[in-house]
């Protein structure tokens, strides 16, 4: 072989090599993006002719498939569309769109997911017509029930998470109001998009995944991350002692706090932390504010989860507690107003936190992938995001939440028989608007089996005379009712 050719030859085999490298790399690493890229017609067309798998929750199968004879091949049914929107979202081809775990999951629901590839090439070589995998949701439909019905038979809008403590895994997720997934489904692409143009034009926002992509005021109920930086910082102790005010001027301000009562938090010219934290006093937590800094706050709210992007697989918009606030603004987040804003999932995930001794499972709402024949494609683990708190420090503030519900400010989510932490707010909002309304707690509190974040908007129909403890408690209350039921 002369030299001409043989160099010939390599360059013809390193080219053979780079080719296969390429076209491998598009084809396997870049797979996914590839698939779900929306300008991939291919992809597309392919879709149509899958039998999208089923959304199952507690052995029920929530979104399926339905057989049709235009151009979709299959449409998609959902059961309680309504109870189940703010889960499973909608899937329509003929529009082109798809919310919820049905946008979320999209690859594996179509089975052009990575870890259908096996099942896939087996069809393939089989000739049987293509199947998507199967989504188990780790949500139950008893929870699930409990909470919109508590929801949607009060006429409220808002949101409730309930989440597993020890494993993240998340029991129940309503956001009120809901929609007709089933209406958005619909093959007819101009009524599916009138239905989808009024509820975008709808006042109360029923598109709006409350639960994941909503920021309220906390309220009070972050008094219970200021009380966890207090305890952590090893300067404080449930029995450490405040002025007892009846009003607290903000710093370099004439803006005076004041609690709910108007009057002292409780008797005596004292206040401890744990009777602030119990009758939810607003001033001893904006002394202590003030006296723990923004960034000792700020550190604490993120190691609960406050500025950090989740995926359950839904996307969860951050919470924020911001930076470099002003001595009067770090008063006001004391008890939750301010800049300070948050998810009723983040409050769910902080709440669960605490009763997990401190340590912030990773949220996750999907179990397990199946293939068509029941084998587990893929399987989620319980995997811990961070741990915020030391178990001490853990149960001091458990024993403070006890109390609130035993015999302080959270008393609507008493439950016969259990020991209930919780913590109630009231959040305000522009002058003379309605309150945003909010319990978070757990149960049982030595053994927590469930962890419920409840927010209630527009004060739950009566302006500024509504309560955290008298409309949120007691919805937080069934649902809690209806996991220790089980």
């Amino acid at each position: 072989m002369t030299k001409e050719i043989r160099r010939l030859s390599i360059i013809v085999v390193f080219m053979f090599v780079a080719l296969f490298a390429s076209t491998s790399i598009i084809q396997v690493v870049h797979a996914d993006s590839l698939a779900s890229d929306p300008n991939n017609r291919r992809t597309l067309y392919d879709s149509y002719e899958v039998r999208r798998g089923p959304i199952i929750a507690g052995g029920t199968q929530i979104a399926r498939s339905q057989s049709t004879d235009d151009l979709y091949a299959f449409q998609r049914m959902y059961e309680d569309p309504e109870m189940w929107s703010s889960v499973t979202g909608f899937f329509n081809p003929a529009l082109g769109s798809a919310s919820g775990i049905e946008q979320a999951m999209n690859q594996e629901l179509s089975g052009f997911a990575n870890s259908a590839f096996l099942a896939r090439l087996e069809r393939i070589i089989s000739g049987q017509a293509p199947r998507g995998s199967s989504v188990e949701l780790s949500l139950d439909p008893e929870v699930q029930r409990a909470a919109y019905e508590a929801m949607v038979g009060a006429g409220y809008s808002g949101a409730v998470v309930a989440i597993e403590p020890d494993s993240g895994r998340v029991l129940g997720l309503v956001s009120t109001p809901g929609f007709d997934t089933n209406a958005l489904s619909v093959h007819d692409g101009s009524a599916a998009t009138e239905t989808y143009d009024a509820l975008a034009a709808d006042e109360s926002d029923p598109l709006v995944n409350r639960a994941t992509s909503q920021w309220y005021p906390p309220g009070s109920t972050f008094k219970l991350v200021v009380a966890s930086a207090a305890l952590a910082s090893g300067d404080y102790t449930p029995d450490s002692t405040f002025d007892n005010l009846a009003a607290y001027e903000l710093p370099g301000t004439s803006t005076n706090v004041y609690n709910a009562s108007r009057g002292t938090c409780g008797g005596g010219d004292e206040v401890t932390l744990a009777t602030a934290i119990s009758l939810s006093c607003n001033v001893p937590m904006a002394e202590l504010a003030v006296e723990l800094g923004d960034e000792a706050i700020r550190e604490q709210a993120e190691k609960f989860g406050y500025n950090a992007d989740f995926s359950i697989p839904l996307a969860v918009t951050a919470s924020n507690y911001p930076a470099d606030l002003s001595d009067d603004q770090t008063g006001l987040t004391g008890f939750g107003q301010g800049q300070v804003v948050a998810t009723p999932l983040e409050v769910a995930l902080t709440t669960a936190g605490i009763a997990n001794d401190g340590v912030v499972m990773q949220p996750t709402m999907v179990d397990q992938i199946l293939g068509d024949d029941l084998s587990v494609q893929e399987s989620t683990t319980a995997s811990e995001w961070g741990r915020a708190l030391e178990a001490d420090e853990a149960n001091a503030v458990t024993d403070m939440m006890v109390s609130s519900v035993a015999e302080g400010a959270a008393t609507g989510a008493r439950i016969e028989g259990v020991d209930v932490a919780g913590k109630t707010g009231t959040a305000e909002n522009a002058d003379g608007d309605p309150y945003t309304l909010w319990f978070t707690g757990f149960a049982p509190a030595d053994d927590p089996q469930v962890a419920v974040a409840v927010v209630v908007e527009d004060g739950g129909g009566v302006g500024q005379t509504g309560s955290g403890n008298t409309i949120a408690a007691p919805i937080a209350k069934k649902v809690m009712e209806a996991v220790l039921a089980q």
